[in-house]
């Protein structure tokens, strides 16, 4: 009882706290609505060090700038929110240990999912042994994730490993010189392999073998570890492949690695392109970076911000300031912030539709409502093909210091770069 009374004080304080710095950060010009009673209390983890380090800072400004933005906008059914993250190190078995924590001696109300694919299927694991929802904002390992219950936002459909290089392709198709020459270099991680390769004991395949059934010549197909360390032997061998086009099936800091041990070798391919990278270091490299290629969600340029109004363009800018707290050199509401988001919008627009707390009420609401979220349109999940929304597979390339969306035609802010051959 003693232990009990304490926590109710402690949330007491931290509702009072977190109201004040609400309205004193949110940047609104207008009072927050009142909010009473005992906070709710989120519980995540997130890969603050380690492998996947440089990209989880990105989801923790994200996920503060949604706190502040929700609290001083009434909270949650008129409570004050609390968001209590733990850092998993990049290592699946420590997510599994803190999720546990979390929910059974933390008694956190609600979870958020963790970044990268492998971490989201230890999550899941859990969630679904105590029916916890678990929005979750970088999943793309499609058919792991089986549970009704978790709600990914990484809208890159329920295919990713067809309908990424199907988008990527068509793109390059358009050029007065498509490639015809293809280098493979891909990451054996989870995610990166499945759009590779795709799924295991499957003939349905990814980019590689799309690649090869589109009639382009496949003149490399390396994989490497996720701990990779010596890209020399990787650059290598891709001069020696000499392709027109490089795809690399990597993540976070991998095609930095990978460019500038290129470099090193005074070597450059015509057209790189890179899947899930940290957006930051590869706008530092400079003049070694223009013209490369990867997918995303959303960039905040041009019209694509504009059409969006006022919320938006408040959002981009109060992620801005997270971004600088955290340290961040890179500071762009990119595709990992407009994925952590809208899972986060996710959550919340299931506990305001189920008007409750109870998981399983708000797992019910979203698979039957969906909800409309403020980047990526409207999110509808089916169980049946594990939650995943439609394909939104946006093209950026990095042109002038700067990433710039360049597909499709329809939402580009500028046409694609072509190489000059």
């Amino acid at each position: 009882m003693k232990v009990r009374f304490l926590r109710q004080n402690a949330r007491r304080i931290m509702a009072v706290a977190i109201v004040l710095i609400a309205l004193a950060t949110a940047g609104t010009g207008a009072s927050a609505p009142s909010q009473s009673g005992d906070p709710i209390v989120i519980g995540s983890t997130l890969s603050l060090t380690g492998a996947f380090g440089a990209t989880g800072v990105i989801h923790k400004a994200a996920g503060e700038t949604f706190i502040r933005w929700i609290n001083a906008n009434g909270g949650l059914l008129g409570r004050p929110v609390q968001w209590r993250l733990l850092n998993d190190e990049s290592d699946p078995a420590k997510v599994t240990a803190l999720y546990e924590r979390l929910i059974s001696q933390d008694d956190v109300d609600l979870i958020m999912g963790p970044y990268a694919t492998p971490n989201i299927v230890a999550a899941q694991a859990v969630a679904q042994r105590h029916g916890y929802v678990l929005p979750n904002h970088t999943a793309v390992l499609t058919y792991a994730l089986s549970y009704d219950c978790q709600f990914p936002t990484w809208s890159a459909g329920g295919k990713p490993n067809l309908a990424v290089p199907q988008t990527v392709f068509k793109m390059l198709k358009t050029q007065q010189r498509p490639p015809r020459r293809v280098a493979f270099v891909t990451n054996t991680g989870g995610s990166t392999n499945f759009i590779a390769y795709g799924p295991p004991n499957s003939s349905e395949g990814g980019a590689v073998e799309w690649a090869r059934k589109q009639g382009y010549n496949v003149v490399l197909d390396l994989k490497y570890p996720p701990t990779q360390s010596d890209w020399g032997s990787i650059a290598a061998q891709v001069r020696a492949a000499n392709p027109d086009f490089v795809w690399n099936s990597g993540l976070a800091l991998d095609p930095v690695n990978l460019i500038r041990a290129m470099e090193q070798l005074n070597y450059r391919p015509a057209q790189f392109f890179t899947l899930f990278p940290t957006p930051g270091p590869l706008l530092a490299l400079g003049d070694a970076a223009d013209g490369v290629l990867s997918v995303t969600l959303f960039e905040p340029n041009g019209k694509l911000l504009k059409k969006l109004g006022r919320k938006a363009q408040n959002i981009v800018r109060m992620f801005a300031q997270s971004a600088a707290a955290n340290g961040l050199g890179y500071r762009v509401f990119d595709s990992q912030a407009t994925a952590s988001w809208t899972a986060w919008e996710v959550l919340a627009a299931g506990v305001r539709g189920a008007r409750s707390l109870d998981n399983q009420r708000v797992c019910n609401y979203l698979k039957a409502n969906g909800t409309d979220t403020t980047f990526v349109g409207k999110l509808r999940f089916n169980p049946a093909k594990n939650n995943f929304s439609k394909p939104r597979n946006l093209v950026k390339q990095i042109q002038k210091g700067r990433w710039k969306v360049v597909w499709p035609p329809a939402l580009r802010v500028t046409k694609l770069q072509e190489p000059s051959r």
